[in-house]
């Protein structure tokens, strides 16, 4: 049956041809943009997503393949006192969710400057990730488990334990008195309340992306 998630890879390959030369013609380059452009505002994510961010996110999910249509897009170039995680579902062609979403405590104030794969860094990776299995936290409770996909960049995301979770810092209670959010140890924190509604949305397969 050919579903709407396959659509998604005809869009995305309608323009690819046989590079000569191992080169790609400007009317292939051109064709691609429309195609992504398209998609992107059958989303509906003007004035909410930054095409790059989305353009980028789609290269990663034709990369690695997830077996969910889903997409969250993580935007740390925004500051932490607005909303920068958005969830899409492609096949749908819908945003989701929309939610204020905390960097790394050694990444920056409000907004994240610095970026680390260190272990103890304290630091946020940027790149692409696997969505796991949903776990129970010790500190946070229900969380869910992320597998760093780039060496070098966030594959010591399992070590580091890094996590979505929910976190009272994360509320805008907390921006209203400290003009910014609190700040994780490295993992993306939610607000608590998002937890019950993005675990079943994200398990066991979905994208992440945490673009800077």
């Amino acid at each position: 049956m050919f579903t709407s998630f396959h659509f998604l890879y005809f869009l995305l390959n309608l323009c690819v041809v046989k590079p000569q030369e191992n080169t790609v013609s400007k009317a292939q380059i051109a064709c691609e943009t429309d195609t992504i452009h398209q998609l992107y505002d059958e989303c509906s994510l003007a004035g909410k997503v930054k095409f790059e961010a989305f353009k980028e996110s789609l290269e990663g999910f034709q990369k690695f393949h997830p077996a969910k249509p889903i997409i969250t897009i993580v935007d740390f170039s925004l500051p932490s006192s607005v909303e920068r995680l958005f969830v899409i579902d492609i096949s749908q062609k819908k945003l989701l969710i929309s939610s204020l979403v905390a960097h790394g405590q050694k990444s920056g104030e409000n907004i994240a400057c610095s970026f680390s794969n260190k272990m103890e860094s304290h630091q946020s990776s940027l790149g692409f990730y696997m969505v796991g299995s949903p776990i129970k936290s010790p500190k946070h409770g229900d969380a869910l488990l992320l597998e760093g996909l780039q060496k070098g960049v966030n594959d010591n995301a399992r070590r580091r334990e890094i996590i979505i979770h929910g976190a009272a810092y994360v509320s805008q209670s907390f921006i209203h008195q400290f003009g910014r959010l609190g700040r994780s140890y490295g993992c993306p924190a939610v607000p608590n309340e998002l937890i019950p509604q993005v675990v079943p949305v994200l398990a066991n397969g979905s994208l992440l992306y945490i673009h800077a």
